[in-house]
């Protein structure tokens, strides 16, 4: 991306952005991807390093476990390895082998689920592979500890044997010196110790001449004398030079080790370069969750709609202060070019023309950005800025003059894929003067379809925004009564400055206020008054919509929270319904099942039984039992209808019912416990506990 001036990116505050990834950065190797991060200006580069930051952030998010533990720069090391003749030690081969490990795990990572689940991310690995035959060559010479291993080389295994043995000869004999001298009386404090790398024994001074051996020296305080003893002179001799003979082995082997693997120094150096680059990424990630960065559609034009963005830094300062950001909405494309925004002084005009700026410059370098995912953002190839008191004095150069030279270099480099800002365009000259001059700007800039936030007082860029085809006017609110900006940016109108009532909150005299106001153009003043009074409305049924708003999701929600509660309660009928029915179901399949056993046992009874009668009489019981019970109870109904129980005693007369079959009679007289009852033309002998006396009702009441 063209930039300009040099130092766009610092009014931006992108170089803060870039501080924050450096600490993120745990490896020089991920911090020096930062400091060379470019902004790009074609599609799948863009692409590209989002989707890699947001796979990444899902990673984090998800508390994924990722290989990123290796952090130490190993690269001069690798660099020696390439050189002819070079040899590396056994703590260096230790970090390269630590490398080798740490690239094994992300290749395992990267299982054919991850491959697929990250697709972008493992994009980083495209271009390599992992050889493991490194690994197995540095294992066979080098231990845990960076030491070259005995079966390095036959020949050190031999060398180390003799050294083993003759150190543990020399011990047994340099015990032996020791006990004889120490019968004696003639060692010190301290027994033995070591000078030059060879043993000696300590003895008091006075005794040195008694003890057979050479002189190493003697003690500060010149009380003990270090002596190593004739009997181990012969054999430190030979200690000291296999011990040669091994450091030379040592040496043969690791440099046998170093050109060995020389030809791979281009891999390793390809694999810091991944190692650096998953650094630089999960930088990205982090600095993505910390202001809820997110990956708007990208597209390959010059446009931007700005859902719910906010400034970034300001993001991130509230957060961590505990304060609430305002995000604004902002609408850039070839249809609406330039978008004026008006206002108070300090209610973020200018925060809103920088936020637009910085996600932008961020998305093109490949960071999520803090706006809504449904955020559409389109790629710019130019930059042009303009923020502040653009004095200089090197080049005595006036505010004004400074800025008409930015405005120069504006006009004549600007095209369809460029983005600019200006901050309080026309000022530090005559309003009139001035004005005039930035109108023409601003048609010149919007001819060339330039795209950009222009911050400014003038009323005529206000007025000017609705007769140009391409221009919009924004205006930050402000709550008149409270005298607080609102940071709220609304799209469409212009705003007022509220010069005066401001100056009325802060208690300015009100002969100075009314003075002033008369000094103003009269249709300036009204003109102000007007935007004052419709921006205050426009508050009102903004805050009316809200209301709205809120009061119709609360009513979507109970809307459908009845709508569950019925669906509920029409699912627990369905299932009652269902029980029942599957109950009488049972009920049918129980009666039928003990209906077939019952008559099976009766066919069987007809076979074997003499008396066929008494099976014909079972078999009509069965059969016809159910339907004498539903006779019985239909008379039961009609009988209670028309006769009411009476709690007498039966006697002679006495009108009485049969409990067994509801009949209804008239006892004619008594036989023993029993009763004689006339039942139509039939008399029958009925047991007194079978009847109950009951009276006609009178139907006619």
């Amino acid at each position: 991306m063209r930039l300009y001036p040099e130092n766009a990116l610092i009014q931006l505050e992108f170089d803060k952005i870039t501080s924050i990834l450096l600490n993120y950065c745990q490896t020089n190797m991920g911090k020096e991807w930062v400091q060379e991060m470019r902004i790009h200006t074609q599609l799948k580069y863009i692409q590209t390093d989002l989707s890699q930051t947001q796979e990444y952030k899902f990673i984090q998010q998800a508390n994924q476990y990722f290989p990123s533990d290796f952090v130490i720069d190993i690269r001069k090391d690798v660099h020696l390895l390439g050189i002819p003749g070079a040899q590396l030690s056994g703590e260096q081969w230790l970090l390269i082998r630590r490398l080798l490990s740490h690239l094994e795990q992300i290749f395992k990572w990267f299982d054919d689920e991850r491959r697929s689940a990250y697709p972008n991310l493992c994009l980083i690995l495209n271009d390599t592979y992992y050889e493991k035959y490194m690994m197995e060559s540095i294992d066979m010479i080098i231990d845990d500890r960076g030491l070259v291993k005995d079966a390095a080389s036959e020949d050190l295994a031999y060398i180390r044997m003799q050294l083993y043995k003759k150190r543990q000869e020399l011990r047994r004999i340099f015990e032996k010196v020791v006990s004889r001298l120490a019968k004696a009386g003639y060692t010190a404090d301290i027994d033995e110790s070591f000078s030059n790398g060879r043993r000696v024994v300590a003895v008091f001074s006075e005794y040195k001449r008694q003890v057979k051996g050479f002189l190493h020296g003697e003690s500060d305080s010149r009380k003990t004398a270090f002596i190593e003893p004739e009997e181990t002179i012969e054999l430190n001799n030979e200690l000291y030079s296999l011990e040669q003979e091994e450091e030379k082995e040592v040496q043969r082997v690791l440099r046998q080790l170093t050109a060995q693997l020389s030809p791979y120094s281009p891999m390793l150096k390809e694999y810091l370069k991944i190692v650096g680059l998953f650094d630089y990424v999960k930088a990205k990630a982090l600095l993505a969750i910390e202001m809820n960065g997110q990956m708007p559609e990208v597209k390959n034009a010059a446009t931007s709609h700005l859902i719910q963005a906010y400034h970034p830094l300001l993001y991130i300062y509230h957060k961590t202060s505990g304060k609430k950001t305002i995000p604004i909405d902002i609408e850039l494309d070839d249809e609406s070019r330039i978008l004026i925004i008006s206002g108070p002084n300090a209610g973020g005009k200018t925060v809103s023309m920088k936020t637009l700026g910085l996600n932008q410059v961020m998305l093109q370098s490949g960071l999520l950005v803090p706006v809504h995912p449904d955020s559409q953002m389109g790629i710019y190839k130019q930059l042009f800025i303009q923020l502040g008191d653009t004095q200089n004095l090197a080049f005595e150069l006036s505010t004004y003059s400074s800025h008409l030279t930015h405005m120069k270099h504006f006009i004549e480099n600007a095209n369809g894929k460029t983005l600019f800002f200006i901050d309080e365009l026309g000022s530090g000259s005559d309003p009139h003067l001035g004005g005039a001059f930035a109108e023409v700007i601003l048609e010149e800039l919007s001819h060339r379809h330039a795209q950009g936030i222009v911050t400014t007082h003038y009323l005529n860029l206000k007025v000017m925004a609705n007769h140009n085809k391409g221009i919009v006017n924004g205006a930050m609110q402000f709550d008149e009564v409270k005298l607080e900006p609102l940071y709220q940016l609304v799209i469409g109108k212009p705003g007022s400055s509220y010069t005066f009532a401001i100056a009325e909150r802060i208690g300015l005299p009100k002969n100075l206020i009314h003075r002033a106001r008369k000094l103003v153009d009269s249709h300036h003043f009204e003109l102000d008054k007007l935007l004052n009074r419709t921006e205050q409305d426009l508050q009102l049924v903004q805050k009316e919509r809200k209301e709205l708003h809120k009061k119709l999701k609360e009513n979507d929600a109970l809307n459908s929270e009845l709508q569950k509660t019925l669906h509920k309660e029409k699912h627990i009928q369905q299932i009652n319904l269902l029980r029942e029915q599957n109950k009488i179901s049972e009920e049918k399949l129980v009666y039928l099942k003990d209906m077939e056993r019952k008559l099976r046992q009766i066919a069987l009874d007809w076979k074997k039984s003499d008396k066929k009668e008494e099976v014909m009489k079972n078999l009509y019981h069965l059969l016809f039992k159910k339907n004498d019970a539903i006779v019985i109870n239909k008379l039961a109904k009609k009988v209670d209808k028309q006769y009411k129980e009476l709690t007498q005693p039966i006697e002679v007369g006495t009108m009485v019912k049969l409990k067994k079959n509801y009949q209804v009679g008239e006892v004619i007289g008594f036989k023993g416990k029993r009763a004689i009852v006339q039942i139509g033309q039939l008399p029958m002998n009925v047991a007194l506990t079978d009847l109950i006396a009951v009276q006609k009702v009178d139907t006619k009441n």
